[in-house]
């Protein structure tokens, strides 16, 4: 994590990156991991991770943008992209909304999400788009 001072913004830049190393994402995240939570939704609740939300311009891909891989199903709405080489879930367009990235708190460097005590579990299974 380090600081960038521009104008009279402080704005926090985090580095997250999957498990092989082939991706590495810069957050900005200027509160911080603000409402950790899971989803319950068929591909959320396989891939058991936690994540945050960062906004679009907040999500910049540093490095292996070649290896990313995009999986989309049911509405192909949301966007879920993966590390090809080791697997790792990095990040997603959120279907809820489409103008915030969805990341997995895991990949953050210098943060183990098992540390962050009681997670919230939102209903997926039951999302409005599928009404």
């Amino acid at each position: 994590m380090f600081k960038v001072i521009g104008n009279t913004d402080i704005q926090l830049k985090h580095k997250a990156s999957c498990h092989c190393g082939s991706v590495e994402l810069e957050l900005t995240l200027p509160k911080g991991v603000e409402n950790p939570r899971r989803c319950d939704c068929s591909i959320c609740r396989r891939k058991g991770a936690i994540v945050g939300s960062v906004a679009l311009s907040g999500l910049r891909v540093v490095k292996g943008a070649d290896v990313l891989k995009l999986y989309q199903f049911n509405t192909n709405t949301a966007e879920h992209y993966f590390c090809s080489n080791c697997g790792i879930y990095t990040h997603h367009r959120r279907r809820s909304n489409p103008n915030l990235f969805g990341f997995n708190i895991g990949c953050l460097e210098g943060v183990n999400p098992f540390d962050l005590g009681d997670i919230v579990t939102v209903d997926g299974v039951h999302h409005p788009a599928d009404r």
